[in-house]
């Protein structure tokens, strides 16, 4: 690919980083990319999630898969628009999911105002798509978890493996909302060091 004037200077220098982490040769510019785009990638995230914990969460998977993948990246567009299509797609998946824990069924009965009654109907089970986007959860996991201190890896696995939230961690740990707060904060922190600093955590 011939790199054309069409691309900005930051696109350029996306590119060198991008070179230079897939060669091995400056493991440093994976902390770069990762400084680059932590923040606008978080923000575009949390708009779509309005929630600060599953933005963080998933902040942190789409940089693992754009990273995991970045051997594949071709210079046809910046590194910004793959990667955010990486996060936004990333995202869509999530929200799904959520979604498709109750799905509702338009049916034909109608309440005595004449209106259409909507049943909202439990689905218990994991379409095939569902069931690819919780073993790319487990996959994220299993690429961190090992590599954790002792004392978050129960916390990484309740709430990315088992997907529990922040209230439900706590009761099952019987420990103090804040403090189970603080810890996965600080496990977050270390699995996008992991992230970053080394090729072959990925």
């Amino acid at each position: 690919m011939e790199v054309g004037k069409q691309f900005s200077k930051k696109a350029l220098e996306d590119f060198k980083l991008i070179d230079a982490a897939v060669s091995g040769v400056d493991e440093q510019a994976y902390a770069d990319l990762m400084k680059r785009y932590k923040k606008p990638v978080y923000h575009m995230i949390l708009k779509m999630v309005r929630n600060v914990d599953d933005a963080e969460d998933l902040t942190i998977e789409a940089f693992a898969k754009a990273f995991k993948n970045l051997h594949k990246f071709k210079k046809d567009f910046t590194f910004s628009t793959w990667l955010f299509r990486i996060a936004t797609n990333n995202t869509i998946d999530f929200i799904r999911k959520k979604r498709l824990d109750t799905m509702s069924l338009n049916t034909s009965f109608k309440d005595d105002n004449g209106e259409a009654v909507t049943i909202d109907v439990q689905d218990k089970n994991l379409n095939p798509q569902e069931e690819a986007i919780k073993a790319q959860k487990i996959d994220l996991v299993r690429m961190f978890v090992g590599k954790l201190p002792a004392k978050y890896q129960r916390l990484v696995k309740l709430r990315y493996f088992d997907e529990l939230s922040y209230d439900e961690i706590a009761k099952e740990l019987d420990a103090p909302l804040g403090t189970v707060k603080a810890q996965l904060h600080r496990a977050r922190e270390l699995m996008y060091d992991l992230v970053k600093n080394k090729k072959e955590h990925i």
